[in-house]
């Protein structure tokens, strides 16, 4: 009896979720919009009602290109989801709501926090550099 339920591992918002960012991701690449420079969609979270959809993304550059990605993308929302409507059969269509991905930076943050403390390490574990390491003398 178990054999019959194994193709359904993980609930069916997890299916949809994973669909819909498959077909956004596609759709963003065939996009000609300059401002949509290096734009990955990295997740999506349909509502339960299947009405609203946030879509997660990263942006490599700067602070104007994080800015003109974010402007690419809200013109296209229209275009982006009339792709959707034709590839993915859904009860509703959602709303699209573009969210720039915060795991990126906390990423990057706890990269730069790691590399300190490796740093402490290394000059730490250096007598020359430590301080007091003639303290017993």
């Amino acid at each position: 009896m178990s054999g019959r339920n194994a193709p359904r591992q993980y609930p069916r918002s997890a299916r949809v979720n994973e669909v819909v960012q498959q077909v956004l991701a596609d759709e963003v690449e065939r996009l000609s919009d300059p401002r949509l420079g290096f734009v990955t969609i990295t997740g999506v979270d349909v509502s339960a009602d299947l009405r609203h959809a946030d879509v997660f993304y990263t942006v490599m550059g700067g602070e104007e290109q994080h800015a003109e990605t974010a402007a690419g993308l809200a013109a296209a929302k229209s275009h982006l989801r009339g792709a959707l409507g034709r590839q993915v059969r859904m009860k509703y269509l959602p709303d699209l709501h573009f969210q720039e991905d915060p795991g990126l930076e906390q990423g990057l943050r706890i990269e730069a926090i790691l590399r300190e403390i490796h740093e402490h390490e290394a000059g730490a574990s250096d007598p020359d550099a430590a301080p007091g390491s003639d303290a017993g003398a």
